[in-house]
C-alpha cells in the first residue's frame, strides 16, 4: 500500500475521531487507532487532521517515532503532489520579519543578551515553551535573584596568574564545572537541536544530560562526540513501564557515551505553565477540548507543549519501589534530579552507591511555584546533614546567569552547576555557535571570578569565599526533623 497515490482531497475527508488521516513527509497515515494513546492527547492530532502536519511534527519527534508507534498498515500511501493545493488553512503565520541572520556571537556579552536575540529569532511557540514557568513565575525569578544576596569575599596579594576550571563529575574529568541540564525539544528553537548542544559541549569539555523528551535520537545526539565526552540520560518513568525499560535498553547499549541515568523527581505531574498553554489557543483549526476517544481521560489545561510531554508520566514513584526497579534494568549509576529538602538529600545518600549524585532543582520554576531555589537546599544540607557531601555528589541547577553564580554554588558545596534555558536560548540565538558562546561566556566569567577571589582551582573554593548570611536567614528553620520518623539513626548507621 505504501506506493499508492492518494489525493489531497481524499485526505481532507478524514478529520474525525472515527477516521483521522494526516500527511507526514509526503506520506499519508491513518492515525485513528493512535489517537487515544498519543502522549499529547487526541486533540493535538485532530487539530492537524486532513492536512500536512510535517511542519508541526518534525521539530518535536525524533526519527523512528512513526515506526515505533504505528502499525505498518497505517501507512496508506503517498500523497499525490499534483492534487496538493496551497491553501491558507494552516495556523496563522507570525508577523513576517526580514531575517538578516544572527548578529556575530562575539558581540553578545552576557546570557541576557543571548536570550534577547533568541527571543527575536525563535518561533513564538518555541520561545513560550522555553521561557514559561508555573503559576506566578516566582520560583523562576527567585532562582536567580537569590544569588545576588550572596556576597563574595576576595583575598588579595594572591598569585592569580593561573586558573583551572576543571573538576570531576562521578569520577570523570570535565573541563568546566558547568553542565547542560536536561531540556526538552531543542529542535523547536533551532534545527541543530540536541546534537548542536552536544557538539558545543564537546568543544568546552562540558557534560550534557539529554532530555527524555529530546527531539533527536540518542544515537544522533552523540554521533559527533569527542573522545571521553560525558553524557547522562534523563528518565521520566512512564505509567507503561515497558516504554521506559525499552529506552533504558537503548541507553545501556551506549556505555561509552552515557555514564549515568538522571531520574527526574521534581515534576511527577506538570506545573501550570500559562504562557505555554496560551499558545494552544492560537490555532486556526479549532477542536473542542472535550473531543477525545471513549477510553481517553480528560486532560487539564490548555494543552501546551509541557502538558503534552508529561502525559503518560508515572506519578506513583517511591523510594522503596523506583530504585529497586531501576536496578533490574540498568547497571548505570543513578543521579536523582529534583531534590528540594535536606531530608530527601539524606535519604538519597542512604542509597549510595547506586545513587551517585543528586541535583538540587525546582525544575527551573516550571513545576511547583514558590518551591525553594537550589541555594536554599544547599544551605539546608550544610546546616542539618553536612555528611551528605561526603557520600554523594551534590549538583545544582536553576537561575544561573553569571560566572559568579557558578562560583557561589561551588563555594556552598555543589560539585557541578547546570544550565537549562541558557543552552536553549543559545541555540535560538545562533544554533551550535550560540551554545558555544553561552559556555564561552560562563567559563570566562567563572575564571575571572576565581582569579579575583584568589583561587586557582575549583577544589579550593569553599564557604570562606562567600558571605551567605542574608540568605541563611530565609532557609527552613524547623529543625532537622529526622528523628521524627526514625530516619536519623538509620542514616547515621549507614553513613
Amino acid at each position: 500500500m505504501s506506493g499508492k497515490l492518494i489525493s489531497a482531497q481524499e485526505v481532507v475527508k478524514h478529520t474525525s475521531p472515527e477516521s483521522c488521516w494526516v500527511i507526514l513527509y509526503g506520506h499519508v497515515y491513518d492515525v485513528t487507532d493512535f489517537l487515544t494513546s498519543h502522549p499529547g492527547g487526541s486533540k493535538i492530532i485532530l487539530q492537524l487532521a486532513g492536512r500536512d502536519a510535517t511542519e508541526e511534527y518534525d521539530p518535536i519527534h525524533p526519527p523512528g517515532t512513526l515506526e515505533e508507534n504505528l502499525k505498518p498498515e497505517a501507512k496508506l500511501g503517498q500523497v499525490d503532489p499534483e492534487t496538493v493545493i496551497q491553501t491558507d488553512n494552516t495556523e496563522p503565520k507570525e508577523e513576517e520579519k526580514e531575517d538578516e541572520g544572527p548578529p556575530p556571537m562575539e558581540n553578545l556579552l552576557n546570557l541576557d543578551e543571548i536570550e534577547e536575540v533568541a527571543t527575536k529569532r525563535m518561533p513564538h511557540k518555541a520561545w513560550a515553551y522555553y521561557y514559561s514557568s508555573s503559576d506566578d513565575t516566582f520560583s523562576k525569578s527567585f532562582n536567580n535573584a537569590v544569588y545576588r544576596d550572596i556576597l563574595l569575599r576576595p583575598r588579595v596579594f594572591v598569585d592569580c596568574t593561573n586558573c583551572d576550571t576543571s573538576t570531576t563529575l562521578l569520577g570523570q574529568k570535565v573541563d568546566v564545572p558547568i553542565f547542560v541540564a536536561p531540556a526538552a525539544m531543542a529542535r523547536l528553537g533551532h534545527p541543530d537541536g540536541e546534537a548542536g548542544i552536544a557538539r558545543a559541549c564537546g568543544k568546552f569539555g562540558a557534560m550534557q544530560i539529554i532530555s527524555n523528551n529530546a527531539s533527536m535520537t540518542p544515537q544522533q545526539i552523540v554521533a559527533d562526540a569527542q573522545p571521553g565526552q560525558m553524557f547522562g540520560w534523563q528518565l521520566y518513568v512512564q505509567k507503561d513501564r515497558a516504554k521506559s525499560e525499552a529506552m533504558l535498553r537503548r541507553i545501556n547499549a551506549l556505555p561509552d557515551q552515557f555514564k549515568f541515568i538522571c531520574l527526574t523527581l521534581d515534576a511527577p505531574v506538570p506545573g501550570k505553565r500559562e504562557l505555554d498553554e496560551r499558545q494552544s489557543f492560537k490555532s486556526a483549526v479549532k477542536v473542542a477540548s472535550g473531543v477525545k476517544g471513549a477510553d481517553e481521560p480528560s486532560r487539564p489545561g490548555g494543552g501546551g507543549v509541557g502538558q503534552q510531554l508529561f502525559w503518560g508520566t508515572a506519578s506513583d514513584l517511591t523510594w522503596k519501589t523506583a530504585l529497586a526497579w531501576l536496578k533490574q534494568h540498568t547497571d548505570l549509576p543513578i543521579v536523582l534530579k529534583g531534590v528540594q529538602t535536606h531530608e530527601d538529600a539524606l535519604l538519597a545518600a542512604r542509597h549510595a552507591p547506586q545513587v551517585k549524585a543528586i541535583i538540587l532543582s525546582n525544575h527551573g520554576g516550571r513545576a511547583l511555584d514558590t518551591a525553594p531555589p537550589a541555594v536554599h537546599t544547599l544551605l539546608e544540607i550544610r546546616k542539618y546533614c553536612p555528611q551528605v557531601f561526603d557520600h554523594i555528589e551534590v549538583w545544582v541547577d536553576g537561575g544561573i546567569k553569571r560566572g559568579t553564580d557558578v562560583v557561589k554554588a561551588l563555594c556552598l558545596g555543589a560539585k557541578g552547576v547546570g544550565l537549562g534555558r541558557a543552552a536553549l536560548f543559545g541555540l535560538g540565538a545562533g544554533g551550535e555557535r550560540g551554545v558555544e558562546r553561552v559556555l564561552e561566556i560562563l567559563k570566562a566569567e567563572t575564571e575571572t571570578c576565581m582569579r579575583l577571589l584568589g583561587v586557582e582551582k575549583v577544589s579550593e573554593l569553599g564557604p570562606r569565599h562567600i558571605n551567605s548570611r542574608k540568605v541563611e536567614r530565609d532557609i527552613f528553620d524547623g529543625g532537622a526533623g529526622l528523628e521524627n520518623f526514625g530516619l536519623w539513626d538509620k542514616v547515621r548507621s549507614k553513613l
